[in-house]
């Protein structure tokens, strides 16, 4: 876990970790993919796909909004969510990132040790 991390002080590599950290969370996790694909949600719609009280939804809510995952917008005493283009788009880039990797063959590393025994 990240504590007291001043953001403008470390590379992109941190706000990628603390957008993974965000969405770590199954709570928060549920969150996003609702957002995504109903683009805009009332704060109060919310329990229903996380099965979760209205007091926890708005704690993880203001998790995501701090790590720059999600904005809102209050409209009269109601409060609409959306996802952040920007942490859309890290997203699916890390996703990407990460699926080139799969299938291939582990790069094997020779040590000193081996090199020695050989």
């Amino acid at each position: 876990m990240i504590v007291n991390i001043q953001s403008h002080r470390y590379s992109a590599r941190v706000d990628d970790v603390r957008l993974l950290q965000a969405l770590a969370d199954p709570t928060r996790f549920a969150i996003v993919k609702q957002l995504s694909t109903d683009r805009e949600v009332c704060a109060c719609d919310f329990t229903a796909c996380c099965d979760v009280s209205q007091p926890t939804v708005s704690h993880h809510l203001k998790v995501l909004r701090e790590a720059g995952v999600i904005a809102c917008e209050r409209r009269g005493t109601w409060i609409y969510y959306w996802l952040e283009p920007k942490a859309a788009q890290r997203i699916a880039a890390l996703g990407r990132m990460l699926a080139r990797g799969v299938g291939r063959e582990p790069k094997r590393v020779v040590t000193k040790t081996a090199l020695a025994s050989a």
